[in-house]
């Protein structure tokens, strides 16, 4: 959960937070399953249930934001606040993205992390020079590619879509994006917007993907002032 070492510190400093591999990520088991998100929604269940939280916040970037929302679906109950950040879930995106962004996603070499560098970030430093061998040697340690492969194959199929579900969210939820993301383009942010009555909608200048790293600063301000003000 390295991706989220910028943000937790000032976060932790206000809240109880918890960042964990979702199962087939990082640290965690990665068991032979036909990944897809309700597989995760699934492992979220049961973290929470191990760890006897009752009900939560969730913070999620990317396919982290699609599980986030997708929870909020199954188990309103037992969610507090949303932030969805940069969030993937649309049937559309699959679409959107194309045939050489999705197998980049794979990251099974540095050039597809050169090709996803400018579609993840705005600023060159995160995907020039030694970020490359930095970010290719990160994947190698995860050993999460058959579970990204299976997640990928689920995306083209839209299993889990949420299209036409949002509008039963019902929880204060932030959407959080990155204004130059071309990877998951602000369009899919402002339809979040739209589709979830309430939304609040925060627009990062110059930052990408990934606000949590590249932006952290504008994340933590954003997402305090939600979890506080939301209360």
């Amino acid at each position: 959960m390295e991706i989220w070492d910028p943000v937790i510190p000032p976060l932790a400093a206000k809240f109880r937070v918890i960042a964990f591999d979702e199962i087939g990520f990082g640290h965690s088991d990665k068991p032979l399953l036909d990944y897809r998100v309700s597989t995760f929604v699934d492992f979220l269940d049961g973290f929470l249930k191990e760890l006897k939280i009752e009900h939560a916040s969730l913070v999620g970037n990317s396919l982290g934001g699609w599980i986030a929302a997708a929870f909020a679906l199954a188990h309103p109950e037992r969610v507090d606040r949303l932030v969805l950040c940069d969030a993937a879930g649309y049937r559309a995106l699959a679409q959107a993205m194309g045939p050489r962004t999705l197998d980049a996603l794979k990251l099974a070499s540095r050039d597809d992390i050169r090709y996803l560098g400018p579609l993840t970030f705005h600023n060159k430093q995160f995907y020039e020079g030694t970020a490359v061998d930095d970010a290719f040697r990160q994947r190698v340690i995860a050993g999460d590619n058959y579970t990204v492969s299976r997640v990928l194959d689920s995306l083209i199929r839209g299993d889990d879509a949420l299209d036409n579900r949002l509008h039963e969210i019902n929880r204060p939820t932030l959407i959080l994006w990155g204004r130059d993301d071309k990877l998951i383009p602000l369009s899919f942010g402002e339809r979040f917007h739209q589709e979830i009555a309430g939304s609040q909608l925060r627009i990062v200048d110059n930052c990408g993907h990934m606000p949590q790293i590249e932006c952290a600063n504008e994340f933590t301000t954003a997402v305090l002032q939600f979890l506080t003000d939301a209360k």
